[in-house]
């Protein structure tokens, strides 16, 4: 019986070992991800992103297509949301950095290194970047999985720290959840597709190419939606929003409002150490595609929309409204603060 006994401990310990000589460790797992991400040429994947920064849980389905070859790196992001008015796109090709707002026909042009001055929660290869530069990561294996917590590098500091879950045999990214300093969640994506052998056309990441078509799926809306939308052009008026933050020591001093040939037009002027503007007005889909050439610039991410970034100014679009804030005096940080916190629940309108 005793015999008997060892024998089936040493048989548990053995397979034990088998087992545990089937897991890679953190180091084998960060030198397949560096590999990869030497090896990498390509991608198409589709993920859901929710952010939990409002007062009500935004969904958005994001489409993701990038190259790259020894000329350039191309990226095309398509952000769709059903309850959402307008459909952004950004675009990266030989011309430069590209931010698309189709309903309107109109685009932004940057001379930018987009992606790579910060990392983009939705692009593999700044998921697998996040995870080699940080050398405090932790790493657990769980059912099937690797999960990583890491710091960030994203612009939003308020998003300190993130958990990336990868596809143990595969590597293929699965789950991103992003944290606050409080461990509060502010952001989840799920990956639901992922095809590192995709194939692409020569004109995928063309800006034209890609404008005519997402301005085609912008029509295909429904006819409700079509009359609420033809009843704001007529009126070509708003609610004014005010930001809930702003810099220590500015306070508004004055509002301004008039009416245009295109409509309503609202100027909030705040003073102080750190002053700056806020425009606001009604925006119109125009007849022909504009392309505004930012120059040295940055799209940037403030939730609820990609912004065209300048180191004085900072223009979004959101519920047909163009704003636009201006400051002499703000860095990039104040101002991506103050336009996030204008809030378009309701509760920031006076």
């Amino acid at each position: 019986m005793r015999r008997l006994f060892l024998l089936i401990v040493m048989f548990i310990a053995l397979l034990g070992l088998i087992t545990a000589c089937g897991e890679k460790s953190q180091e084998e797992v960060v030198q397949d991800l560096d590999k990869k991400l030497q090896d990498m040429d390509g991608y198409k994947g589709k993920a859901s992103m929710t952010l939990e920064t409002g007062e009500e849980a935004r969904t958005y389905n994001v489409d993701i297509w990038h190259m790259q070859n020894e000329k350039n790196k191309y990226y095309k992001v398509h952000l769709k949301n059903d309850n959402e008015e307008q459909n952004q796109m950004i675009i990266r090709n030989d011309d430069g950095v590209f931010v698309l707002t189709p309903a309107l026909n109109k685009s932004f042009r940057f001379q930018s290194d987009w992606p790579n001055n910060n990392s983009q929660v939705y692009l593999y290869e700044s998921l697998i970047s996040d995870i080699l530069m940080d050398a405090e990561r932790t790493f657990a294996i769980h059912e099937g999985t690797y999960v990583f917590e890491t710091k960030t590098n994203y612009q939003n500091k308020n998003l300190h720290h993130q958990e990336i879950v990868l596809d143990a045999k595969s590597l293929e990214p699965r789950t991103v959840k992003i944290y606050d300093a409080d461990y509060k969640l502010l952001v989840s994506v799920e990956f639901t597709e992922f095809d590192e052998n995709a194939s692409f056309d020569d004109n995928d990441f063309d800006t034209d190419k890609n404008m005519t078509a997402a301005a085609l799926e912008e029509e295909e809306i429904p006819a409700s939606a079509e009359e609420d939308d033809n009843e704001n052009q007529e009126n070509n008026s708003f609610e004014v929003v005010y930001p809930s933050y702003q810099p220590q020591g500015s306070s508004l001093e004055d509002t301004e409002e008039s009416m245009t040939d295109t409509g309503q037009k609202v100027v909030l002027s705040y003073s102080g150490d750190q002053s700056f503007t806020i425009v606001e007005r009604s925006e119109q889909a125009l007849q022909a595609a504009a392309n505004v050439d930012v120059g040295a610039g940055q799209p940037v991410d403030l939730g609820f929309t990609v912004g065209a970034q300048t180191e004085g100014s900072l223009t979004w679009h959101h519920n047909g409204v163009e704003y636009l804030l201006a400051s002499n005096d703000l860095s990039q940080e104040e101002m991506m603060a103050i336009a996030r916190s204008m809030d378009y629940s309701g509760q920031n309108l006076k």
